[in-house]
């Protein structure tokens, strides 16, 4: 059925309704772009934003450079991480890859414990 209303709507036909289809096409294109690319794009900065703005003192988080550390303290726009021994690191909040959550801390020492 869809098949054959776009057989319709696409067949070329004489006068204005040549610029009608070539202005229906683009605005296919158009919004297929927009929901295949833009739109998950723009939910995936949201999330990133809200979990970078949720980081508190005590979690686990790994930086765009992958180091991997604690936070010990946090500022409105930096954080200072705890990463091995006493080495602290102050990074700027915008610069966190991703926060590792508590499930996957569970995982990783459950996998470790069983491969010793």
């Amino acid at each position: 059925m869809v098949e054959a209303l776009l057989a319709v709507v696409m067949a070329p036909r004489q006068g204005a309704n040549g610029t009608f289809v070539f202005f229906l096409n683009m605005t296919a294109v158009v919004l297929i772009f927009y929901f295949l690319l833009i739109r998950p794009q723009r939910k995936e900065q949201e999330r990133q934003k809200q979990m970078i703005a949720a980081i508190a003192k005590g979690d686990e988080i790994v930086t765009t450079g992958g180091i991997i550390g604690t936070v010990i303290r946090a500022e409105e726009d930096r954080l200072i991480i705890k990463t091995g021994g006493e080495t602290k690191i102050t990074v700027e909040r915008s610069r966190v890859a991703h926060k590792i959550s508590a499930d996957r801390k569970g995982a990783s020492a459950r996998s470790g414990a069983a491969a010793k």
